[in-house]
């Protein structure tokens, strides 16, 4: 049986026991991960529905990838900037294809019920605001024309300062 799995925003065609490295995945070696995001299932050229399909896989190793040199210049300039860089990468060991995922999602919707719960107290809250949001917008409109009234005034024109006298200065 294969399957394509999407991670770390590539795609992987998977079997049971094959090694793939991919992206940087949390965990520690001999740690279990579950691929939920399986895009295509089959064996042969029989395909099978990915309903709530899963990929097991066992993390092999964390490891870095080569070394990668980015080296940028402008010539006659006196600009050089050298750096590298190591990706992060997981080897993982696909374990089996076909595990149900549906169980796995019912643990979140109790934990999502619980935190509905709590939450009841916030929401009334929630409601209050957006009626002094509307209120407060009403009360706006109605002052709106009163303030626009008051800046169509013009303003009053001030009188032009005076400069000062240039002295006289009397010949002898």
């Amino acid at each position: 049986m294969f399957a394509v799995v999407r991670t770390g925003g590539k795609q992987y065609r998977v079997a049971p026991g094959d090694k793939i490295v991919v992206e940087k995945l949390a965990g520690e070696a001999g740690d279990e991960v579950t691929l939920d995001d399986v895009l295509l299932a089959g064996e042969g050229s029989d395909l099978k529905s990915t309903d709530g399909l899963t990929v097991a896989a066992k993390i092999v190793a964390q490891a870095k990838g080569e070394k990668v040199t980015v080296f940028k210049k402008r010539r006659r300039h006196n600009y050089r900037r050298k750096r590298g860089h190591r990706q992060q990468h997981t080897i993982l060991e696909i374990v089996s294809i076909g595990g149900k995922a549906a169980a796995k999602k019912a643990a979140p919707k109790k934990a999502a019920a619980k935190k509905d719960d709590a939450a009841p107290a916030k929401k009334p809250a929630a409601k209050k605001a957006p009626a002094k949001k509307a209120a407060a917008k009403k009360s706006t409109k109605d002052a709106a024309p009163a303030k626009k009234a008051a800046t169509k005034k013009p303003a009053a024109k001030k009188a032009p300062a005076k400069k000062p006298a240039a002295k006289k200065t009397e010949k002898k």
